[in-house]
């Protein structure tokens, strides 16, 4: 019995042993699941933690880039808004200046009113008495004394006007030369071209003298086959090494000289092969001039110009007017025509566009009949052009009386571009012609003696009989030779019309 009960204890004693071991361990198997539970946890926090400090670095540096953005823009803003204001003061400064020459002005008026109001009622006081006078010495009938005020008033009259010519033009002049001068000269200051000499024949150099036997070749057929398929005129003298191409059409030259350089770099000369090289010296010319088109319009910031006009344009690369390369004469005039433009607010890229496009008649004026002026003016309204522009094209030689704003650009951009020293030379025939119609017309007019123009035709001196012109007639024969020369001739600058006026009194010692 005892035995048994060792046994059980022993068996009792194994199992508690083996159930305290199974909850060791299991209790060690949990530690351990906590443990790495609490690893797992701690690393997630710790990744929590980066991916939280990421992001909130990410924010951060989101919110600096859109602050830094808006503070650009609203300093950008500010400066826009600093730049409007000084424009608007700006402006409202030249309204105030503008306001107080219109009440000098009108002060001005109003004093000069006056005074021709108190002057009127002196004459009429005057003009009574007279007659009263006549009437009672002379013993004049009314008519007669009626008459004899008359002839006197119109004595008076013609002083006053004289006068008021004087006036009034002194005071416009110095006012309008002082502004032009200003705006003029801003704009030549901001602008400077050269110049390119007028040329009516090309030379070709040749590698050597033997080879101008080849371009005549036999009995002339080489050189006959040129002159037709170009026609231009080769001129083959004893001039070494040299062959000169003469033509009025300088595109057709430069398609000769394309010709003949190809020829001589290839060395086959015969009639077919010039006809080959003359299509294709044709085509790489129209392609040059479609790109000097294209050069000159993007240089002046045109855009959606009218491929025709493009080629046009291009064109004028070739043709001269009195030693003025045309494309570089209307560039400049386009640049003035800009400046002067923004200078006194007018629309800025329509005076570009009228001072590119207002020569553009002269590169079908060769084929065409008429000024080309008009000329230039039609292809522009053919073309869809604005029709500001295609008016100021037109009045730029006075073909059409001028009446905008652009077209009195134009005319000032032109005529400086056209007359400045070294722009342009003129030929002797031409020359001649315009100082004879100078003289014409001042001797056309009544109590002119002779007149003389001098200065290399830029004024007309003109001396009248004093017996027959006064002071005051003076005056205005000056401004009347001076409209008629305006309406009847074209010229580049300006004229100046001086009246010399002079008694002398002749006597003999015997």
């Amino acid at each position: 019995m005892i035995a048994a009960l060792v046994a059980l204890a022993v068996v009792l004693a194994v199992i508690a042993a083996g159930a305290i071991v199974y909850g060791l361990r299991a209790s060690r198997q949990t530690q351990l699941r906590t443990s790495q539970e609490l690893e797992e946890v701690r690393v997630a926090r710790v990744e929590l933690e980066s991916e939280r400090r990421a992001v909130a670095l990410e924010a951060k540096a989101e919110a600096l880039k859109v602050r830094t953005e808006l503070e650009n823009e609203l300093r950008d803003r500010r400066l826009e808004i600093t730049r409007q204001e000084q424009r608007i003061l700006q402006r409202e400064e030249q309204l105030d200046r503008q306001q107080q020459d219109l009440l000098q002005r009108s002060e001005s008026v109003g004093v000069e009113l006056r005074a021709a109001e108190e002057e009127r009622a002196q004459v009429a006081a005057l003009r009574d008495s007279v007659g009263l006078e006549l009437q009672r010495v002379a013993e004049l009938s009314r008519d007669q004394a009626r008459q004899e005020i008359l002839t006197s008033l119109d004595r008076e009259l013609v002083a006053e006007k004289a006068e008021r010519i004087r006036h009034v033009l002194g005071e416009a002049k110095a006012e309008a030369e002082e502004k032009a001068r200003e705006v003029i000269v801003t704009s030549i200051q901001r602008h400077a071209a050269d110049q390119t000499g007028e040329t009516s024949v090309s030379v070709v150099p040749l590698p050597n003298d033997e080879i101008k036997g080849r371009i005549i070749g036999r009995e002339g057929r080489n050189i006959r086959a040129l002159e037709s398929a170009l026609g231009v005129d080769l001129i083959i003298d004893d001039t070494p090494e040299t062959v000169v191409l003469s033509c009025f059409d300088p595109v057709r030259r430069e398609v000769a000289r394309v010709t003949l350089t190809k020829l001589l770099s290839d060395g086959r000369i015969h009639p077919t092969r010039i006809e080959e090289i003359v299509t294709k010296s044709r085509e790489e010319v129209a392609a040059k001039i479609a790109d000097e088109g294209q050069k000159a319009l993007f240089e002046l910031g045109l855009q959606g110009i009218h491929p025709e006009l493009v080629k046009l344009v291009g064109t004028l690369r070739y043709r001269y007017s009195y030693g003025q390369n045309v494309l570089a004469h209307v560039k400049e005039v386009a640049y003035l025509s800009g400046m002067i433009a923004a200078e006194i607010g007018a629309d800025e890229h329509l005076a570009k566009e009228a001072g590119m496009f207002h020569d553009i008649g002269k590169a079908v004026d060769h084929e065409v009949e008429g000024s080309h002026a008009i000329i230039g003016g039609e292809i522009l309204k053919r073309l869809g052009r604005h029709p500001d522009v295609v008016d100021a094209v037109q009045c730029h030689h006075y073909d059409v009386e001028p009446s905008t704003v652009l077209a009195f650009i134009i005319l000032s951009a032109d005529a400086i571009s056209a007359s400045r020293p070294g722009a342009r030379r003129e030929t002797l025939a031409s020359y001649i012609k315009r100082l004879e119609k100078l003289e014409e017309i001042a001797n056309d007019f009544d109590g002119v003696e002779r007149s003389f123009a001098i200065q290399a035709g830029r004024e007309i001196r003109i001396l009248v009989r004093p017996e027959r012109i006064t002071d005051d007639h003076a005056v205005i024969l000056a401004r009347d030779v001076a409209r008629r020369i305006e309406s009847e001739m074209s010229y580049p600058g300006t004229i100046k019309v001086t009246v010399v006026r002079e008694t002398r009194s002749v006597d003999y010692a015997k």
